[in-house]
């Protein structure tokens, strides 16, 4: 793991050695020196991280070079930031040119001994190595670019994600039980010990047609250790489409009484995944009628007691492990999935081999599948014969089924290569169950360093973030993470853990001392003397609950992520009792405790914001993920101070002034800066906010999220953001538009407000906003007052590349099909009120595989779909189309269409005929549509012949 550390830290010092812009003047001798040192030290890395495992020594020393580099890092940067800022800012006068020479010369003095006191521990270190047998391997480096080799024998790779064998028995017969009215049997369980796959049936099952044809609403939540039963019932809500913005507002009780109410008049089906205790269930049952109702509960649990508990009438399925044949087949599936026929292109011995291990794992899926993520990577039959050996020497420590689980688990980590395992490990920082954003991800590994473009030669033609999304596709294909959404081109989106896999990545991420979690049960909340235990000697922290960041007294910590699901108001997470009472006035309307409340919560937010800006100087990423509404009374200035700073994202926060800060514009390193925050007036309005013309400074910048509405005043500049990849919120109102031909990197633009190029009329040929050499992927236009179509076209035009479109705004005509991109494969439309059928010239795109259409798109009245025509759809939803009153499809139209959606539609008298002849035609969604429509569909009706073939469909609010 500190292979990865000391290789970005070694990149990051030869690019200090030779940017122009910042100076090392004074310790170039001393920094090229450190360099070397280093390189030297990483070539003992790869064997000491592997045996690191056989001695705590070993283990402490690895440790502590990752930390020697990271001081490295520390030291050398601040003294190129301070040094270049001031050659750039000059000096006024003689005498203040004097001081600053002295006060350099100080600086030069103090950094050159830490340098020397630096290399002086790294040649400690590399002699206890090699005094413990810690070999030099010069090829440790060329070890970890196999991927990028491998990478050249197939541009994307299949993850199997249905990993489902032997279970079609337990699934009918599951389903049977769910959808049998005449049972008086509301909930069914899914029990067993982990790794069994009692997430994966229950997918299965929730997912099958009969029950999507017979429940109105369906909702899955993931419920968890740590359950939050407030989390789960506004997650079932959501689910239902019910959740109202007061709902937030509501005491516990009345939103349980809503869900209570509802499930008790509609037929639902909630899945209530990974329930650990009876205390757990006791905590959500309050929302759950369990007589009179003719919704069901499927839950999956570890504990029988707790479906037993639910309900006594309660059906149980215990998940068995798998037999040897089940076993081999599912193992096959996961690791010869792209070698075509096994019989043809696997060994004999390796087959004998893998039958061997799969033995060893005792029948438990999770174990079969990652072991056969790990077999995948390799291809001879040494490799093979390794991992046997290994297995055998893992798995003889087990004691028992989940022992061995876990020494297979401990297994696949240990295989991963080195640039692999910070990847992993950064996983830990994410709360239980969590789905992560795999954009987000790659963001935080790149400021990190954890990924970096150079970081061997098969990377040197890709950017950072390019070599991320690979590290991230292989942790998948190592069923290391599970893979959630996926965008259009099937490149993934989200991701997350399994429960088990997290606990091992938990386990190592403590042991090296990677990150400190701060949740419920690290009792690091604030409390009624504000005495929080004490964390020292950490570089990174994740908190999941409100922390009180006093308590941390790391003066060199790198990162601080803030991780809550949706925190409205700081207060959810107190539970001093005497912020209750205070919390009961404030309901009962008590103005001066509601004044004294708030002044002191300004101030302690005024207390956490001052501490962390002027205590955690080198932070190189500070994250907050969800609404705050109390952030304070404004972003203080002191932010400046934090000139690491390669990630700072404030989304969700709200301020009660409307200006940002000037000084962000010290943030010179910044890489991902996202500031859609939110202004509110002392009454509770929402506003705009201004930001200073400062970001113009951050030339590191890849990735830029600007407010969601930004104040008149604010007009920025944004040429010299060359290596700007994501640009978010972008108004010409206030940017200038010719500083997007400048952004020759850009991969995704989404503008907000209306789209407007100055003196358009006056441009002649009109000149490329883009650039003729722009690589844009994505673009969204999301604008309330109408925009120019011509200028749209103009920008269309510009747009070779783009694979999805995205516009909310109004422009009543499409531009003509050539101004599209041929490579388009996803289009949302919304509120763009075309008066013409938009399908003649959607149809001609020959690579559109998703179409939505949403409230207002299209307000005709008919619209159509002609033979032959879009060969590649493979999902169309039309929603809120309130005009549309026939819909015409010719046979041989949309001959893969395999997810068709229709929602609010209620003009719309009957479906296509044509849809019989779409024989790949899988799941119907029916959605707020009149009852005369649903009926025609029901068996008998007038269009069942039209859907009779439609293996899924559902039904919702149709009554």
């Amino acid at each position: 793991m500190a292979w990865s550390d000391v290789s970005s830290v070694i990149i990051r010092i030869g690019e200090l050695l030779t940017q122009e812009a910042t100076s090392l003047w004074g310790v170039e001798e001393q920094v090229d020196r450190l360099q070397k040192e280093l390189k030297w030290m990483q070539s003992f890395l790869i064997d000491a991280d592997a045996r690191r495992g056989e001695s705590e020594t070993v283990r402490l020393w690895v440790a502590e070079i990752r930390d020697v580099a990271y001081d490295a890092e520390d030291v050398i940067e601040t003294f190129a930031l301070k040094i270049g800022s001031k050659k750039k800012g000059g000096f006024p006068n003689v005498v203040r040119r004097s001081a600053c020479i002295l006060k350099e010369g100080r600086m030069l003095h103090k950094t050159r001994s830490k340098i020397e006191k630096i290399i002086t521990r790294i040649t400690n270190l590399t002699r206890q190595l090699q005094t413990y047998g810690i070999k030099e391997l010069r090829g440790g480096e060329e070890s970890c670019s196999s991927y990028e080799r491998r990478e050249l024998r197939r541009s994307y790779p299949h993850i199997i994600e249905d990993n489902v064998v032997g279970m079609d028995d337990e699934i009918q017969k599951l389903v049977s039980v769910l959808v049998d009215e005449e049972s008086h049997r509301r909930v069914v369980s899914i029990c067993g010990m982990g790794g069994l796959g009692k997430t994966t049936l229950a997918k299965k099952v929730y997912h099958h047609s009969q029950i999507r044809g017979h429940f109105n609403q369906l909702a899955w939540v993931y419920v968890s250790q740590q359950c939050q039963r407030r989390n789960v019932w506004e997650g079932i809500l959501s689910s239902f489409k019910i959740m109202a913005e007061e709902d937030r507002k509501r005491r516990d009780e009345e939103l349980a009484e809503k869900l209570f109410n509802f499930f008790k008049d509609k037929k639902c089906l909630v899945v209530l995944d990974d329930i650990w205790s009876i205390q757990a269930w006791d905590k959500i049952k309050p929302a759950f009628p369990m007589r009179e109702t003719s919704s069901k509960i499927l839950l999956t649990s570890r504990n029988k007691e707790v479906a037993s508990h639910a309900d006594r009438r309660s059906y149980l399925h215990v998940l068995e492990c798998l037999n040897e044949e089940n076993s081999w087949e599912l193992f096959q599936k996961i690791t010869f999935h792209d070698r075509g026929s096994t019989e043809n292109k696997v060994d004999a011995k390796m087959e004998e081999l893998g039958k061997g291990m799969v033995r060893h794992c005792a029948g438990l899926p999770l174990a079969i599948i990652v072991l056969g993520g790990v077999l995948a990577t390799k291809n001879s039959l040494n490799e093979w014969q390794t991992v046997s050996d290994n297995v055998k020497s893992y798995l003889k420590r087990g004691k028992g089924q989940g022992q061995g689980i876990e020494d297979v688990l401990e297994l696949s980590y240990d295989d991963l290569p080195p640039y692999l395992r910070s990847c992993f490990l950064y996983l830990s920082h994410f709360p239980e169950d969590y789905e992560i954003s795999a954009e987000r991800l790659i963001q935080l590994w790149v400021a990190e360093g954890i990924v970096s473009l150079n970081q061997n030669e098969g990377n040197r033609r890709k950017n950072a973030e390019d070599v991320a999304e690979y590290y991230l596709i292989e942790l998948a294909e190592r069923y290391m993470i599970q893979v959630g959404k996926r965008d259009a081109l099937l490149k993934i989106k989200t991701c997350r853990m399994h429960d088990l896999m997290r606990d091992l990545c938990l386990s190592k991420a403590k042991e090296e001392n990677f990150v400190y979690i701060i949740d419920h049960s690290s009792g690091n909340q604030l409390d009624d003397d504000f005495s929080s235990s004490t964390i020292r000697g950490v570089r990174r922290v994740a908190a999941h609950v409100f922390p009180q960041v006093q308590c941390i007294k790391s003066p060199h910590l790198r990162s601080y992520l803030f991780l809550f699901d949706v925190l409205r108001d700081h207060t959810k997470a107190l539970t001093n009792p005497k912020i209750k009472n205070i919390l009961e006035h404030l309901e009962e309307g008590c103005n001066l405790v509601s004044v004294i409340f708030m002044l002191w919560l300004q101030y302690m937010l005024w207390r956490s914001w001052t501490y962390v800006f002027n205590d955690f100087k080198f932070l190189r990423v500070l994250y907050f993920e969800g609404i705050i509404d109390y952030a304070g009374f404004n972003l203080p200035y002191d932010i400046g101070n934090l000139i690491h700073l390669r990630f700072l994202c404030l989304s969700g926060l709200t301020f009660y002034t409307s200006e940002l800060p000037e000084s962000l514009g010290s943030l010179r390193c910044l890489q991902t800066l996202d500031l859609r925050v939110y202004s509110r007036d002392l009454n509770g309005n929402m506003g705009p906010i201004h930001v200073p013309n400062v970001i113009w400074r951050m030339k590191q910048l890849r990735h830029l999220y600007l407010p969601w509405e930004c104040d008149s005043k604010t007009k920025l500049k944004l040429c010299t953001l060359r290596n700007l990849l994501t640009l978010v919120n972008f108004d010409t109102r206030n940017c200038y538009v010719g500083d997007l031909r400048n952004m020759m990197n850009l991969r995704d633009l989404q503008t907000a407000g209306p789209f407007h190029i100055e003196d358009f009329e006056d441009l002649g040929e009109n000149p490329p906003i883009l650039g003729n050499n722009n690589i844009l992927r994505t673009l969204t236009i999301r604008s309330c007052q109408r925009t120019d179509p011509r200028q749209l076209t103009h920008l269309l035009s510009c747009c070779a590349n783009i694979y999805e479109l995205n516009l909310t705004v109004k422009i009543g005509k499409l531009p003509e099909y050539y101004h599209f991109s041929s490579n388009i494969a996803y289009i949302y439309l919304r509120r763009c009120k075309l008066e013409e059928d938009p399908m003649p010239t959607l149809e001609k795109l020959p690579n559109l595989r998703i179409l939505k259409l949403e409230s207002n798109a299209f307000t005709g009245k008919k619209m159509v779909c002609s033979t032959e025509c879009f060969t590649k759809l493979d999902s169309l939803s039309l929603v809120g189309l309130f005009y549309l009153e026939e819909w015409k499809v010719d046979e041989g139209a949309m001959p893969i269409l395999r997810y068709l959606e229709i929602d609010h539609c209620s003009e719309l008298k009957m479906l296509p005929d044509g849809l019989r002849f779409i024989t790949t035609l899988w799941e119907l969604k029916i959605e707020w549509m009149p009852k005369a429509f649903k009926d025609k569909l029901a068996e008998g009706g007038e269009d069942f012949c039209k859907v009779q073939l439609i293996p899924s469909i559902e039904f919702q609010y149709c009554e």
